[in-house]
C-alpha cells in the first residue's frame, strides 16, 4: 500500500501547478482525508475521526504519505488493504497524474 500511495505522491510532486489548481490537489486531499479516517477508525474505533485539514495544494502529495503511512501500520484486513489499494488507484486517475 505505501508504494502504491508513494507513487501517486511522487506523480503530484512532479505534477505542473495548473493540473493541482484543476483538480488533482482537491483530490488527493480527498483521499488523504479518507485513509486517515480509516486509520482513526481502526486505532480509536468509539471516537468520531478528526478531519485532515487544507494545507494547500503542494502540500497534498505529502498528505496522502503521511495519511498512507499510518494507515498502513495499523491495517491487518487483506480486504481492507484491496479495498484501499482500489481507492488510491482510483483517486490516482481521477487527479489524471
Amino acid at each position: 500500500m505505501t508504494a502504491a500511495v508513494d507513487q501517486f505522491a511522487d506523480r503530484l510532486r512532479a505534477a505542473p501547478q495548473s493540473r493541482l489548481q484543476r483538480g488533482a490537489a482537491a483530490e488527493a486531499l480527498a483521499l488523504a482525508r479518507e485513509l486517515a479516517a480509516r486509520a482513526q477508525r481502526i486505532e480509536e474505533p468509539e471516537a468520531q475521526p478528526r478531519e485532515m485539514p487544507d494545507a494547500g495544494m503542494f502540500a497534498a502529495a505529502d498528505q496522502i504519505t503521511v495519511a498512507g503511512r499510518d494507515l498502513a501500520l495499523v491495517l491487518t484486513d487483506p480486504d481492507e488493504l484491496a479495498r484501499v489499494l482500489e481507492l488510491v488507484e482510483e483517486a490516482q486517475k481521477r487527479a489524471g497524474v
